[in-house]
């Protein structure tokens, strides 16, 4: 049985690497949903590359939707469009997953304080299921509006979460997280900060403190907004997201300890590699999959640990876990187009 997905937001980046894994995928049919009023329909290079067949194109307008019989609409749109589409799509029937920030929240004041502008929708934010299959799969598949977590706090959260979990960080030294990620993190829209002048040869850090990301890493986490220093950072690279994380043990422990909380929380996970004590992962071993790696390191005499954390900021830090819910929300096998 070939599912029919729509995907708009087709020509970002996040949406072509959607379009790619569902091209590939066995169950799903990928069609290319036009949202925008001066479209032409005739789709962009940047899917276009290596396809074997042309891909079925609509506009992304309830009457489409109910016609083509689309099961699924994934909006990898800014936050202010997914807010404008996401009801038309449920009223049409189908079941959205948002790749945007507009649902991820939980409260209007709480969205408007970090996005800096006004909630359209908030009948919405509570219904949303926040999307990171490895702590809430059982409310993904019975999803109707699905907000597909955000990079940062995918790479963070996976790290961090089974620490608070387990009670083994010293929560009054407080937690500090280096993030650093690729320039595709930033969208496709053409920028001064992330033209090849200004990004080549260079690294640079921005929204000190107030990344808009923070709230995401907060509400999985369990951490308290004076107990997290995030400061995210651009690497002069295409893809990829490496966060270090650094806390203080709250009582006595090992590497190997630490360890086991990763290796019992993640048992049986697919797309969670933790890496011996000491060795830390890079971004090399992550491009182009939907797996987080996760390394550590532990000084027992001052109780100092860090924890490594990477991803793909496009795969598993967009598209690839918009898959893995998407397979989830089907009744599909979790992994299929993804491993």
């Amino acid at each position: 049985m070939q599912h029919l997905v729509g995907i708009v937001g087709y020509r970002g980046y996040s949406g072509a690497e959607l379009v790619s894994i569902l091209r590939a995928h066995p169950h799903v049919r990928p069609v290319l949903m036009e949202h925008r009023a001066d479209g032409d329909g005739t789709g962009d290079s940047v899917i276009r590359v290596g396809g074997a067949k042309p891909l079925h194109e609509i506009p992304a307008t309830t009457e489409a939707v109910r016609a083509e019989k689309i099961e699924i609409v994934c909006l990898a749109t800014p936050a202010e469009v997914s807010m404008q589409l996401a009801p038309q799509m449920l009223g049409a029937g189908a079941r959205v997953i948002d790749l945007s920030g507009a649902f991820r929240l939980r409260s209007v004041e709480e969205y408007t304080r970090w996005y800096r502008e006004p909630h359209t929708h908030p009948e919405l934010l509570a219904e949303a299921v926040y999307g990171l299959p490895e702590f809430c799969r059982d409310r993904i598949a019975r999803a109707r509006l699905l907000a597909n977590p955000g990079c940062y706090p995918t790479a963070a959260n996976l790290a961090l979460q089974p620490l608070t979990e387990a009670g083994i960080i010293d929560r009054t030294a407080g937690v500090v997280c280096d993030a650093k990620s690729g320039v595709s993190g930033a969208g496709r829209k053409p920028s001064l900060k992330t033209s090849f002048c200004e990004v080549t040869e260079n690294f640079s850090t921005y929204s000190f403190l107030n990344h808009r990301h923070v709230p995401e890493v907060l509400m999985v986490s369990g951490l308290e907004e004076a107990e997290l220093s995030f400061t995210a950072q651009l690497l002069p690279v295409h893809r990829g997201i490496l966060e270090t994380i650094y806390f203080r043990a709250a009582k006595s422990t090992g590497a190997k300890d630490l360890l086991s909380i990763y290796e019992k929380r993640y048992k049986g996970e697919p797309f969670i590699r933790i890496h011996d004590a000491g060795h830390a992962p890079d971004l090399r071993a992550v491009a182009h999959t939907n797996f987080c790696d996760i390394g550590l390191t532990f000084d027992a005499g001052t109780g100092r640990a860090v924890v490594v954390s990477a991803i793909d900021n496009l795969v598993k830090g967009a598209a690839g876990q918009a898959v893995q819910n998407m397979n989830l929300m089907l009744g599909l096998i979790e992994i299929e187009g993804l491993l």
